[in-house]
């Protein structure tokens, strides 16, 4: 098992000084309509806002600004349904580094294009993300590049915690953050600056039913692999990751699953009620609230809205039919 230095929150202030310059705080608002739908008092925070339209840009600056001189020679790879791609690739393109996006053959074409666009080279290999991980972790052996893992990265999870830090400096009653999970990076910065601000804070996870290694593994104690055929592709890892699970056994306060049919009504709920476009997986904590409305009735709580990526496709799929 590999060994990996936790980040704690003095790296995440850090983090957010080196990625200042290049990306603004996101909104954190407050829907009336969300609030009467839960029966909590409900704060989005925007990542969808983003200039890639997703949270883990904020990793992706704060690990390739620290690139050495002969990591930024050599390049970067990296592995992705979509967003740590678009994360690596905006970062590269910002600091001058090649980078190389490996992706599964049926990507989400919006982020496929968007990676592009910020001069990646894309490279499509296997039938979901963990063959397209396999796939880029070899070439980077075989070309010298330096590997960037979506999940065993301290420095993008200290970057990620960020959107954390504005969360609680905006309405520092929050008493619980609910966040999607695929690899656990955005959880795993949640529960570093939650807990370390102040331990009463819940925070909840959130995975697919139809994906649910990291939940499993989480669970389990230990890391478990399971099928992946979820809707929301960033939610879709078929493994866990060493880093992200060690913090959140040691943090996490709860871990929940949620249908396929509940993250397609959250997600047309949220697009309905936000005005915002949003993925699937940005609408999973939102989809965790409202199947549990006992649990929230009545508290102040964050939801993170992770992405906003979602293909025109997607979207044809969630207007085509009404959600159960």
């Amino acid at each position: 098992m590999a060994s990996f230095q936790v980040p704690d929150l003095a790296d995440v202030l850090a983090a957010r000084r080196r990625i200042a310059p290049y990306l603004q705080p996101t909104p954190l608002y407050r829907y009336p309509a969300l609030d009467a739908m839960t029966g909590a008092r409900v704060w989005v925070k925007h990542e969808n806002h983003q200039p890639v339209g997703a949270f883990k840009v904020r990793g992706g600056v704060n690990l390739v600004s620290q690139l050495s001189a002969d990591e930024r020679r050599r390049g970067v790879i990296a592995a992705s349904t979509g967003n740590h791609g678009q994360s690596v690739a905006y970062a590269a393109d910002l600091f001058g580094v090649r980078a190389v996006i490996c992706m599964p053959e049926q990507a989400n074409p919006v982020k496929v294009e968007s990676m592009r666009a910020m001069s990646a080279e894309v490279v499509f290999h296997g039938r979901d993300f963990d063959e397209a991980r396999e796939y880029s972790e070899k070439q980077a052996t075989e070309h010298g590049y330096r590997y960037i893992h979506s999940g065993d990265e301290p420095s993008l999870i200290a970057g990620v915690a960020t959107y954390t830090v504005e969360i609680l400096e905006a309405q520092p009653d929050t008493e619980v953050i609910v966040v999607p999970v695929g690899g656990g990076s955005g959880a795993a910065g949640a529960c570093v600056v939650a807990k370390t601000v102040r331990s009463s804070i819940e925070v909840i996870g959130v995975q697919s039913e139809a994906a649910p290694a990291a939940y499993r593994s989480w669970r389990a104690g230990t890391l478990v692999e399971d099928t992946t055929s979820t809707f929301a592709e960033g939610l879709a890892t078929r493994t866990a990751f060493e880093l992200p699970q060690q913090i959140l056994r040691d943090l996490l306060d709860d871990f929940v699953l949620v249908s396929e049919n509940a993250l397609k009504a959250a997600t047309r709920l949220m697009i309905e009620k936000t005005r915002n476009l949003v993925e699937p997986a940005g609408a999973a904590a939102l989809a965790a609230v409202l199947g549990a409305p006992q649990r929230f009735a009545g508290r102040k709580v964050a939801i993170i809205c992770s992405g906003g990526n979602i293909s025109p496709a997607q979207l044809a799929e969630l207007w085509s039919v009404e959600p159960d």
